[in-house]
């Protein structure tokens, strides 16, 4: 591994950043960072075998698991936080953890990543089995505290992914589905929160969203099994079920107060 070259670590393509005016610094990041979607656009493919193997999983009750360090830990945490709030789904299923615990999620907790087996102890935690999912992120491809946890999770018979910015890493040898998005050096050199981190939260946003419309938790194009927790969520579900049913506003409000859920709604007024 330390013959290993990481495209993320190499030198940024633009220098004496301290030299320069706001305006052109805000311009040289928004250059690299029209790079990303087309990284993203690459890895299409690879996204997509693991969200039709995770439909499979979610249809006979399986769950997915993130495991990550630092700036990749948070984004998987990110993600699986909005699956509740947004396709109504129980906390459970989609689930992120990171290295050094939750208190990691704001502050960083020295040498975690550095621990290969505590990733496995904490998805048995949450009895991980072969009906579930793990996908380890790490810019690097080489954290291992990620490395770890998916090499003890595929010989236990648990489908593994990951994803990563650095094409033919270590962590990428290790799982059934690489998902590789290279974006290049970082404008900032070795800061992976940029490029590295915007493709990540790309490309976990396409996994989760996929995976929820192909398990029947989006009609048309609308969050019909959003959680209803504040006003505006309310108004958004009214005026979805008024699009969809042609009731007033006043009625529509009625229905969904009555029965929960935008979906629910829907089905009784079929």
């Amino acid at each position: 591994m330390s013959d290993y070259k990481k495209i993320t670590e190499q030198p940024s393509n633009y220098d004496g950043l301290e030299l320069l005016d706001t305006q052109t610094i805000l311009e040289q990041m928004n250059q690299e960072d029209r790079k990303v979607a087309a990284a993203v656009a690459a890895t299409i493919p690879q996204i997509t075998k693991l969200v039709d193997a995770l439909e499979i999983r979610f249809k006979n009750g399986g769950r997915l698991f993130y495991i990550g360090a630092g700036t990749s830990g948070r984004l998987g945490i990110l993600d699986a936080s909005e699956i509740p709030p947004t396709f109504g789904m129980p906390h459970e299923r989609v689930v992120g953890l990171i290295a050094g615990g939750d208190s990691a999620i704001r502050k960083a907790v020295e040498f975690a990543e550095d621990d290969t087996e505590q990733a496995w102890k904490d998805v048995m935690a949450h009895q991980i089995n072969d009906n579930d999912a793990l996908v380890g992120i790490a810019a690097s491809g080489t954290t291992p505290y990620v490395i770890g946890g998916v090499k003890t999770a595929k010989r236990n018979g648990i489908i593994t992914a990951c994803i990563t910015n650095n094409p033919g890493s270590p962590l990428s040898q290790e799982v059934d589905i690489p998902i590789e998005a290279n974006v290049g050096p970082e404008f900032v050199t070795g800061s992976t929160r940029m490029k590295s981190g915007t493709a990540q939260k790309l490309i976990l946003n396409m996994i989760s969203t996929a995976l929820m419309i192909r398990i029947g938790r989006v009609k048309g194009n609308k969050m019909v099994n959003m959680q209803l927790s504040n006003n505006k969520l309310v108004d958004r579900g009214t005026r979805y079920l008024v699009e969809a049913t042609g009731l007033s506003y006043e009625k529509a409000a009625q229905e969904l107060k009555k029965y929960g859920s935008v979906k629910k709604a829907i089905e009784a007024q079929e």
